[in-house]
């Protein structure tokens, strides 16, 4: 099982790192998905700030499990909260892009704590 922990995890943090990264870029496909959702442009780099942490609280949550835990969650959350915008825009086809990323951050809580 911690085994399976650490492959979803580092999988988890690196997405979300690239994805972190690419918000950092300000691609204009990005930007028209913003504004078709209703999110401020303005949000962009705080919305990036927070998947960066939560990919680099993943990480050292491999050497402080409750630190992990709570970047799971974090993540989790945030992604919970990035799909219920997508589908209240009427996105519905876009709905697999957050989706998949709230699948793995799941991922890591639901095996962060099967491995304790």
């Amino acid at each position: 099982m911690f085994t399976a922990y650490l492959i979803v995890t580092a999988l988890t943090a690196a997405a979300n790192l690239a994805a972190a990264i690419g918000d950092f870029a300000r691609p204009g496909w990005l930007l028209d998905g913003m504004t078709k959702c209703g999110v401020p442009h303005s949000w962009l780099f705080p919305l990036a700030l927070l998947k960066a942490a939560g990919a680099i609280g993943l990480l050292l949550g491999f050497a402080v499990p409750l630190l992990g835990l709570a970047a799971a969650t974090g993540l989790v959350l945030y992604f919970v909260g990035a799909t219920a915008t997508v589908v209240r825009a009427g996105l519905s086809a876009n709905v697999p892009y957050p989706a998949a990323y709230l699948a793995l951050a799941v991922g890591s809580l639901v095996l962060r704590l099967a491995s304790k």
